[in-house]
C-alpha cells in the first residue's frame, strides 16, 4: 500500500476506519462497536489494532491518549486519503447502484 493509497480495497477496513473517525475522534473500541453496527459482526482488536497502526505509520491518523484510552483523529493527509479512497470507491462500484 503506497501512502498515496490509504485503502486496500481488497478489505476496505482501512477507509471505513477512516471514514468513521473523520465523524469524530474515536478510541479502538467505539471503531470495532460503530464497524460492529455496520458489519454485523465485530473485528477483532487482532485485526482493528494493525490497521491502525498502518494509518498511523503513513500519517493518516494521530493518536492522543485520554486517560486509560487512546484516542485517533485524523491528520491533514488522512482527509486526503480518504477523499481519495471515496473517489476511488465511487468510480469502482458506481455501476452497482
Amino acid at each position: 500500500m503506497g501512502k498515496e493509497d490509504c485503502c486496500d480495497m481488497r478489505g476496505m477496513l482501512s477507509f471505513l476506519i477512516l471514514f468513521l473517525i473523520s465523524k469524530k475522534p474515536m478510541h479502538g473500541q467505539d471503531i470495532t462497536e460503530e464497524i460492529g453496527k455496520r458489519k454485523g459482526s465485530k473485528p477483532s482488536p487482532g485485526t482493528i489494532y494493525p490497521a491502525l497502526k498502518g494509518l498511523k505509520d503513513n500519517s493518516f491518523i494521530k493518536e492522543k491518549k485520554e486517560g486509560k484510552n487512546i484516542v485517533y483523529s485524523l491528520t491533514k493527509e488522512g482527509e486526503q486519503a480518504l477523499k481519495n479512497a471515496r473517489q476511488l470507491f465511487c468510480r469502482t462500484f458506481q455501476d452497482i447502484f
